[in-house]
């Protein structure tokens, strides 16, 4: 149904934007540093073209984060104009999601309505894993904004027949792959058939018109990795977490195939627990973000538990995603961040298929509000199947469900609408399907309510069964009531869920949505970690050397570019495990007098190949620094693991050449 006329205004719009903006921007000066691992990449990006245009890790370009960085260099802009703060390196993700609930209600509004357009901005809103999200400084926010703008503008392309939007969109969706990579691409079939069947041209003009956009998005795609990938290795940084120092390897292996069969640690190495129970567990970026499970024992602390290092048990971990199989969204672990309207979003999909059907058409022709359906329903199986079935990923990677989630819900609706306009069958129809939307969605929501509200869950299941049975009866009765109670009831813990981060100011390097933040203020961050003596110690002796000093990894050494704004060398990368350099290329540089000290970071113990004979001839070599007389004073914020501080062993490199 082609909208025929706009308002100027439409207020509900506006109060959805406020909400959202409130949800995702409140508290967020209490951002600390983020996700530090970042902010020390925005930090060293602000003080060089180069390390801008490459997105190096630290201010002398020795390395660079684990992925391209268009993304980063918007955060690294807000943070050029207003100074690097946490609020400022999180506004651009706080921007981006308010502008995806926009482009939600204009990919719906005109093809199916105000009611719809509203639904599905309002259900993406109130999308836990949206909401925290988009108030960090990570990718997924701003990623999730380009390819619902690459969709809108191909939506455009097809009600105008316009080739140059047609490339614009693809183009769009070549930027994705350099925000976070083959992540990007997981929507293109969707695309590709929305296309295909919508657009009405004859077939060889739509053809031609398809290869120009592909040709765009290729182009798009690899002009940044191949531009950097031809300068000499010497003359740029290390691609960091990729194995032969390229961003092309990096976007196939590392952020590529390794995504899927969970190898993560750069070397094809899996961290333990990664997606083969329903409690697996992980060590990467954890910040102590809750899953869906209620902790056990002691509220939350922000601290890397012991669980969260790949012990036995649960929760609080990066990596509780779950059992792999069709049901995995549907568990608790993700479910919670994601899962609280997805019995909508499916029988959406179907209602909103058969419903807006051409009248004695052949089941081939497709309307052009099927063609919307199709378009959502290609973004919703392929992201689905994914996380089914994929063994290494974050629990918030799955704001990719989210848009496909809303609009599905909201086309849902606006079929069941016109279904209930039509004979007394198809508004049967449409009442048995509100009813079995409404039970289905409520009972989900009674289970994962259940690890933290028990009195509210049995409450839910009550409405549940009432509000269904209801449903059934002629829909004369208080039809009115019965739409506003379902409403709320479905609204009212997922919204309650969302509101958990905006309430506990949090902005964290694993975002998560649980009433667990409420336990906490503000941030922590794995990596946010700088003993104030050892900084001290090492500017004051650092001379001319080119490094403050250099550690195992990148979230040894974040914390203290962020305070310092001094060059610090993660000599392994984020794992500790890339071959930056050789043993001997190492004693050049510190016979050189570019590096004084060394510092053994957290993944010391883990480091493997010519990283661990570096670290062996430092221990061998170097002199122990005793800097103070504690070594235990850290500023904030703090990160812990398993109840031990990141380790401060200093290491003195200067006299070994003298």
């Amino acid at each position: 149904m082609q909208l025929k006329r706009m308002q100027k205004t439409d207020w509900y719009l506006v109060g959805i934007l406020i909400l959202s903006a409130f949800l995702y921007g409140w508290g967020i000066w209490d951002a600390g540093s983020a996700n530090s691992y970042y902010t020390a990449a925005i930090t060293s990006m602000t003080k060089s073209w180069s390390n801008f245009w490459y997105g190096a890790f630290d201010p002398a370009g020795f390395i660079t984060v684990d992925k391209p960085p268009v993304a980063l260099w918007l955060m690294a802009i807000s943070a050029k104009i207003f100074g690097v703060h946490g609020w400022s390196v999180v506004l651009p993700s706080v921007l981006s999601g308010i502008g995806s609930v926009y482009l939600m209600y204009k990919l719906l509004a005109p093809k199916f309505g105000l009611l719809a357009g509203r639904i599905g901005s309002l259900i993406l809103t109130l999308t836990p894993t949206v909401v925290a999200n988009s108030r960090t400084n990570n990718m997924d926010a701003i990623l999730v904004f380009f390819l619902l703008l690459a969709v809108y503008i191909l939506q455009k392309a097809v009600a105008k027949k316009n080739i140059w939007l047609v490339i614009v969109s693809f183009g769009l969706i070549g930027v994705g792959f350099n925000i976070k990579m083959l992540q990007a691409f997981m929507i293109l079939p969707a695309m590709l058939v929305y296309y295909w069947v919508a657009i009405k041209l004859p077939w060889k003009k739509k053809i031609a018109w398809l290869v120009v956009g592909m040709a765009s998005l290729s182009i798009f795609t690899v002009a940044y990795p191949l531009a950097v990938d031809s300068v000499d290795q010497s003359s740029r940084p290390y691609i960091g977490s990729s194995q032969t120092n390229s961003l092309m390897e990096l976007a196939f292996g590392y952020n590529g195939t390794e995504r899927l069969l969970g190898q993560s640690t750069g070397t094809g190495g899996a961290f333990p627990g990664m997606g083969s129970t329903k409690k697996s567990t992980g060590t990467k970026k954890n910040n102590g973000a809750p899953s869906g499970k209620k902790p056990s024992g002691s509220a939350p602390t922000g601290k890397m538990t012991r669980q969260a290092q790949g012990g036995q048990g649960g929760g609080n971990s990066a990596f509780s995603i779950g059992s792999a199989g069709p049901f995995r969204l549907f568990q608790s672990d993700l479910g919670s961040q994601i899962g609280w309207y997805l019995p909508l979003a499916i029988l959406g999909l179907i209602a909103g298929w058969f419903g807006f059907r051409k009248r004695g058409a052949k089941w081939y022709h497709v309307s052009e509000e099927q063609s919307e359906v199709l378009l959502w329903a290609g973004w919703f199986v392929p992201v689905y199947g994914f996380f089914s079935v994929a063994s290494f990923f974050h629990p918030y990677y799955t704001i990719m469900l989210a848009p496909a989630i809303a609009a599905l819900t909201a086309i849902g609706v606006a079929a069941v609408v016109k279904m209930s306009a039509q004979s007394n069958k198809e508004s049967m129809i449409a009442r048995i399907v509100v009813s079995v939307a409404v039970l289905t969605t409520l009972l989900l929501q009674a289970y994962y309510v259940w690890s933290y509200y028990q009195i509210i869950s049995i409450i839910l299941i009550i409405v549940a069964i009432g509000l269904s049975i209801w449903w059934l009866l002629p829909r004369q009765i208080n039809n009115k009531i019965k739409i506003v109670l379902s409403a709320i009831s479905i609204l009212l813990m997922a919204g309650w869920w969302s509101l958990t981060p905006t309430l506990s100011h949090n902005s964290a390097a694993i975002p998560a949505a649980s009433p667990s933040l409420l336990s906490q203020t503000g941030s922590s961050d794995m990596g946010g970690e700088v003993n104030n003596q050892l900084l001290s110690y090492t500017k004051k002796h650092q001379g001319n050397a080119k490094y403050l000093f250099a550690t195992t990894d990148s979230n040894s050494a974040s914390g203290n570019i962020i305070k310092s704004g001094k060059a610090v060398m993660a000599i392994g990368g984020y794992n500790g495990t890339d071959p930056t350099m050789s043993l001997s290329e190492f004693k050049k540089l510190v016979k050189s007098g570019q590096l004084k000290y060394f510092v053994m970071g957290n993944n010391s113990k883990t480091s493997s190949g010519q990283i661990s004979k570096i670290l062996t001839w430092v221990k061998k070599n170097g002199t122990k620094v005793t800097y103070s007389s504690s070594t235990s004073n850290q500023s904030s914020p703090t990160q812990q693991m398993g109840g031990q501080s990141q380790s401060t062993t200093l290491y003195d490199l200067s006299n070994i050449y003298e």
